[in-house]
Order: C-alpha cells, then sequence, then structure tokens
C-alpha cells in the first residue's frame, strides 16, 4: 500500500562546469537529472525536493533580501510573489519594470538599476544582503550575456537563482511553511510507514499562552520537530504556539520537551509546565498535589497544583534561583553580570538586562509598551550577533512596585500572548535595578492575562492558571 504522502519532482542542474555561454536547452532536456522529494504535505515536500536539488535556503538566507528581475511577459504574475515575499518581511530589490509592479502593490522595495557585471546588485550579493535571486527572461532578449555572469556569481556564492515564477512560487510557499533541514523527517524509503499515526493530544493554554501535549512516554513520536511545524500551523492544521512532549524520567515525575512553532526546540516554558501538572493530575498520571518535572537541560522543577472541583485551576512553579552568569544565556560579551547595560541593537541604544531562568532572557525597561512594533524590534534582538543561541526578549513597563506590565518576543515564535519564564525574568530583573521589592507577590500583566511572581534568596515561583482547551485526535 502507497502511504498518502505529497510527491513532488525538482529538475537537478549541473553547474560543474560554466562555459562562456549557458547551453539553451530543449524542453525535452531541460536538466541533467531529478529529485524527489516526499512529505506529509505539498510544503514539506517542495522543501525536501529544493534541498535535495541544492537550494537550500536556510534560516541564514530567509534572513537577507530578494533580487527581483522579470521578463515583461511575466510581470503580471510575478505580483503574487512579491505579494508573498512582502508578507515574509523579506527586503525586496527590483529593477526598473518589476520595480514599477511592485510598487503598484504598496509594496516597500528597493530599487536598483539594470543588471550588469559592475551593477549594484552584484556588490549586494557579494555583501551577503541578497540570499535570493528571480530572474527570468534571459532567452527571450539581448540579456543573455548578464544573466550567465549573473548565475556564474550566484551559483559561487551559493545563492539560489531561480529563473522560473512556478518554482519561485513554490519557493515562496516553502518558505511561509518554516520547513528547514532540523524540521524535516528522514526516512529511509525502505522503512516508511504504511499508514499515518493517530495521535491523541491536549490542546492547552496558561494565560494565554497555548501548546499542543503528546503523551509520548512510549516513544512512538520519532521527529518532534516536523510534527511541530505541521500541526502548530494556526490556518491548516491545530493551531499553537509549539508542542510538549511528555517522556519518562528517571529523576522526575514525567521528563518535559518543549518545541517552538518553528520547529526548535526549548529548554523549558512556565505557562506549559503549569499546564503539564494538570494534564497529569487530571488524566491519572500523577496525582499528587506536589510533582516534579525533568526539562531538557536537566534542571528539576517542582510544582504544586490546586484543584477545584477535583480538577486542577491553578498551579505554582518553582522556578529555582536566577542565573546571571552570562555563559548561561550564552552570549559573547565579556562581563560578570549584565544588569542595565547600555547596548545597541538594530542601531537603537537600549539598557538591558540579561539572565537565566532555565532559558535564556534580555528585559528591557520601558515608558511605554502599548505601541512596540514587536515585529520589527524583535527580531534585532533574537538574532543579534552577541546572542548566538538566540534570546527572548521582555519589554517591561513599572507600573508600581507590585505591578508591572509585559510584551515579550519569544525566539522561535514571534511575539506571544505570554511567557512564564518571560515574567519570572521581568521581575527579577525589575528587583535587581530597584523597581520592585524581594519576596513580595509581583503582578506581571501580559496580553493573555496575569502572572503572579514571587523572588526571594531562595528562587522564583510563578503562579497562574492552567486550561484544557480540548482534547483531540490527528493524523500524523
Amino acid at each position: 500500500r502507497i502511504p498518502p504522502y505529497f510527491a513532488v519532482k525538482v529538475p537537478v542542474f549541473s553547474f560543474e562546469k560554466l562555459s562562456d555561454a549557458n547551453s539553451v536547452l530543449s524542453p525535452e532536456m531541460k536538466s541533467t537529472g531529478e529529485v524527489l522529494g516526499l512529505g506529509r504535505n505539498l510544503s514539506e515536500a517542495i522543501y525536501k525536493g529544493f534541498a535535495a536539488a541544492g537550494y537550500n535556503y536556510d534560516t541564514a538566507n530567509r534572513a537577507k533580501g530578494v533580487l527581483l528581475s522579470v521578463e515583461n511577459h511575466d510581470l503580471p504574475e510575478v505580483v503574487r510573489i512579491a505579494k508573498k515575499l512582502d508578507d515574509l518581511k523579506m527586503q525586496i530589490y527590483a529593477t526598473p519594470d518589476t520595480a514599477e509592479v511592485v510598487a503598484s502593490l504598496g509594496i516597500y522595495h528597493k530599487y536598483i538599476d539594470v543588471i550588469q557585471n559592475v551593477s549594484e546588485a552584484y556588490e549586494m550579493m557579494e555583501n551577503g544582503k541578497i540570499g535570493l535571486i528571480i530572474y527570468t527572461g534571459a532567452l527571450h532578449d539581448d540579456t543573455l550575456d548578464d544573466f550567465i555572469e549573473l548565475h556564474r556569481r550566484a551559483v559561487r556564492l551559493a545563492i539560489p537563482c531561480i529563473t522560473s515564477l512556478d518554482t519561485a512560487n513554490a519557493m515562496a510557499d516553502t518558505l511561509k511553511s518554516r520547513y528547514s533541514s532540523g524540521t524535516t523527517e528522514l526516512v529511509d524509503l525502505n522503512d516508511m510507514r504504511t499508514e499515518h499515526q493517530t495521535l491523541h493530544f491536549s490542546k492547552m493554554q496558561g494565560c494565554g499562552n497555548d501548546y499542543i501535549f503528546f503523551d509520548n512516554r512510549f516513544g512512538d513520536i520519532t521527529s518532534p520537530e516536523s510534527l511541530c511545524v505541521s500541526v502548530c500551523d494556526r490556518h491548516y492544521s491545530i493551531g499553537a504556539y509549539g508542542i510538549v512532549l511528555i517522556e519518562n524520567s528517571d529523576v522526575a515525575d514525567v521528563k518535559m520537551r518543549v518545541f517552538n512553532r518553528d520547529g526548535t526546540e526549548g529548554r523549558m516554558a512556565g505557562n506549559s509546565a503549569r499546564c503539564l501538572a494538570k494534564y497529569l493530575y487530571d488524566k491519572g498520571i500523577v496525582v499528587k498535589d506536589t510533582m516534579t518535572i525533568e526539562a531538557v537541560t536537566g534542571d528539576i522543577v517542582s510544582l504544586r497544583v490546586y484543584t477545584r472541583n477535583g480538577k486542577v485551576s491553578t498551579v505554582s512553579v518553582d522556578m529555582g534561583k536566577p542565573d546571571f552568569d552570562p555563559a548561561s544565556l550564552p552570549t559573547t560579551i565579556d562581563m560578570d553580570r549584565i544588569v542595565n547595560v547600555p547596548m545597541i541593537f538594530g542601531g537603537t541604544e537600549y539598557d538591558v538586562t540579561c539572565l537565566s531562568i532555565i532559558s535564556p532572557h534580555c528585559v528591557v525597561f520601558c515608558d511605554s509598551v502599548a505601541g512596540l512594533n514587536l515585529e520589527k524590534i524583535g527580531p534585532k534582538f533574537e538574532n543579534a550577533p552577541m546572542f548566538p543561541d538566540r534570546i527572548n526578549t521582555e519589554f517591561v513597563r513599572v507600573v508600581n512596585r507590585n505591578t508591572l506590565k509585559m510584551r515579550v518576543y519569544e525566539r522561535g515564535n514571534g511575539e506571544t500572548w505570554a511567557c512564564g519564564t518571560g515574567a519570572c525574568a521581568a521581575v527579577v530583573a525589575a528587583v535587581e535595578n530597584g523597581f520592585c521589592d524581594k519576596g513580595t507577590d509581583i503582578t506581571v500583566k501580559l496580553i493573555g492575562g496575569d502572572l503572579i511572581v514571587n523572588y526571594t534568596d531562595d528562587h522564583v515561583t510563578l503562579t497562574g492558571d492552567a486550561v484544557l482547551v480540548y482534547d483531540g485526535v490527528v493524523e500524523y
């Protein structure tokens, strides 16, 4: 029986020998071979096909710009691709005629002159500002020599160069899908499952921070990264900020593994830990008021559950002691502690406090958080060179000594409605900067609701709700 997978064939071009003029092949021989990408959905299959064909458009390249230059008869179709790239917040560089069409959509772009060997486009390619090229029409006019040189330079710099708008459109879809080399499952064709798995799950939320929980104590889920990207899509699947796997532990009641919606594995999530306690108690897996959870880092987290009508409604989590050692983030900053230190992010100076509450955090105090454009500011912190493993960033306004207002930009997730470890980091930073007092309950107001944090010399305690949204079954 053939499993219900999507299959995509992608042409493979040979770049080993580049003569002074590229061969113009007939429709019967457009390439030197083909590769096959198999996936659970079309986006995953296309990504695998691109990767196998050498178009491995990784995370680093996605942060770069896209060069658009298409032939006149392709101008109507390039509009759709430009819209997709703009939705992904990618910088578009366009040549004159293409630029005019892109501008008609109201899409912000940067105009560049015609492509020649000494043009601005080559300089941007060499400087790492362009990570993808979409170029058509070279076979229909006198720009063939320009294309040959552009293509040769792109190959040397490992920049994907796409000459078909159908292929470019598929590439844009794979960028949107979040699939990468770390979030796809590679399986020997001889060992493929004959049918989809049926997985039971619980969707849960704490303070609006929603995750999908899977009981993996029997090891049925072999590629959580791929599963996470598939089920977290809010438009085409269950939808969540990530997934949580419940696994066996030799040192605690269970082990908890958290995956962000981009498929990367996180260290710990305070809101998810509270929801996990409710899951374990309400389903009869761990029926006691106090339980322990092992994080992927090896840390042991203690939790206390509070019930109403036999079901858990509120959970307190002992998050341990904050770690101010910069190496725990990690960071390249050579300091003993980073507390109220001025740093530059995206050309703007901020006073930051950095620490780990199992997960790494950078806290910024602001006069107001409501008007911040976190979609623009957040990535400047998350992907800053001084944080090689990326970082979570909290933007905090001090309301009074017992109340903070916070917005959070999580690595791998973007802005979320709440972050438990982030709320703890915000309170610790507020105390260390003299805005709040140790040993008192401090309310952290987030988009999704309120969390209570208490920071003492011994530990940080996080208290908040834990809610079951629904139970369900998904095919994987």
